[in-house]
């Protein structure tokens, strides 16, 4: 196994150009399935969640040719329309082709989803939706299976919450359906309106993606399109809490501000400075961060949970006391007993994370057991006095494009190795 081999604590400074979104990839590679015609995406990351997608489409014979950042993706005939469950496994997120395999097939079979451990994710909105499209559900021992062998019809969704992936498969299900869907409660993070763009451009009819209320209405057939993958929002908060924890400025090339409103505004209150124009982003921190009053992880356009683990982390050398909230998933604290390996004063209590902020951390040896996680670890690794060994990097994998090859770039010293001992 693989580790990072991280000495610090380091200065960051230079530019990093930020790769496409993993969280708008995976659904536009999930949408190839409902085109007629061959589909080309840029701007794709080199991710081991798009290989497992790509590995997908393989098994449903919609094979898949990739050369860099594009993929050129073939029309799907439909035939082969099951998941093997090994695939199911290897992420959570596979569950996003459910609706367009009913959608173009009329019938889907699949697993329940694996990948990481971050508490109940329940698939049942998404079947809640299918259902209300008119799919019949059955759920045995692990296995589902959808079938509309009439065609799935537009209908009135409201969902419970406005979960990202249920959004993204009612809006994948519907934009083939005959008649109207009404989606309530939609989630509005800018994966979805990528989502919708794309599928637009391919001749769906969506409006008010990126609202809480989207309409569709269903088209007989979509052809196909020439697509740029958004930049990952994740990814650039991720450099951003980097530099936060290391007193450091550097520039972010190929983002949107934007999307990334909450977390500059959090990192502005720990005393950070931003500049830039257009799709260029320059952070430049203090050398010690001021607390953080408090971080509520919420639906978009709140505080991402996915940037709760490097913020976190980058609050640990902070003056004072900062206090996070988890309100989206129950158990994303994995990390934080790693963090106190590294010298970390953080008291966990259910959602609610309060840290005190440290004078320094030390390098230390620890395990990754998440994404998100691991990216905060690697954050803190950044800051620590000494050698931090991170094991787990393939968590990393499936979220950061050679995240090591782009750190040693800012002026870190990051290795991956195989594990000694």
């Amino acid at each position: 196994m693989e580790a990072f081999y991280v000495v610090g604590p380091c200065r960051l400074s230079g530019n990093v150009r930020i790769h496409g979104a993993k969280n708008s990839v995976l659904p536009l590679l999930a949408a190839s399935l409902l085109c007629r015609e061959s589909c080309e995406l840029t701007n794709c990351p080199d991710l081991s969640d798009v290989h497992t997608a790509l590995a997908i489409l393989q098994a449903l014979g919609a094979p898949a040719q990739r050369e860099k950042d594009r993929i050129v993706l073939s029309p799907w005939d439909g035939t082969v329309c099951e998941i093997p469950e090994e695939l199911m496994r290897r992420m959570r997120s596979s569950i996003i082709f459910l609706g367009a395999i009913l959608a173009r097939a009329g019938e889907a079979a699949l697993s329940l989803p694996g990948g990481c451990e971050l508490g109940p994710r329940p698939v049942d909105l998404h079947l809640q939706a299918m259902r209300a499209l008119g799919a019949t559900v059955r759920e045995d021992h692990g296995k589902i299976r959808c079938e509309a062998p009439g065609g799935l019809k537009g209908a009135q969704i409201v969902l419970a919450f406005p979960s990202v992936g249920a959004t993204e498969n009612a809006l994948l299900a519907a934009a083939t359906a005959s008649g109207t869907t009404v989606l309530e409660n939609a989630a509005r993070e800018p994966e979805i309106e990528d989502l919708a763009g794309f599928l637009n451009a391919c001749g769906a009819c969506i409006r008010g993606a990126g609202e809480s209320t989207i309409v569709v209405e269903g088209v007989k057939r979509l052809s196909g399109a020439s697509y740029r993958v958004i930049p990952d929002r994740i990814e650039a908060a991720t450099y951003l809490a980097a530099a936060a924890a290391t007193g450091s400025a550097i520039t972010l090339v190929d983002v949107i501000p934007r999307h990334l409103r909450p977390v500059l505004a959090v990192l502005q209150e720990a005393g950070c400075r931003f500049s830039g124009r257009g799709r260029v982003l320059s952070i430049e921190a203090p050398a010690r961060l001021s607390r953080i009053h408090s971080v509520r992880t919420m639906p978009y356009p709140g505080f991402p949970t996915d940037a709760q683990a490097p913020v976190l982390a980058a609050s640990t050398l902070a003056r004072g006391t900062s206090i996070f909230v988890e309100n989206i998933f129950e158990e994303r604290y994995k990390h934080v007993g790693e963090l106190l390996r590294m010298g970390a004063s953080i008291r966990v209590d259910g959602r609610v994370a309060v840290v005190e902020g440290v004078e320094r951390l030390s390098g230390a040896r620890v395990q990754a057991a998440d994404l998100r996680g691991g990216a905060g670890l690697l954050v803190a690794a950044l800051a620590a006095q000494g050698e931090t060994v991170l094991e787990g990097v393939c968590h990393l994998d499936r979220g950061y494009e050679h995240i090591e090859d782009a750190l040693c770039a800012l002026g870190a010293q990051v290795k991956r190795r195989v594990m000694e001992g």
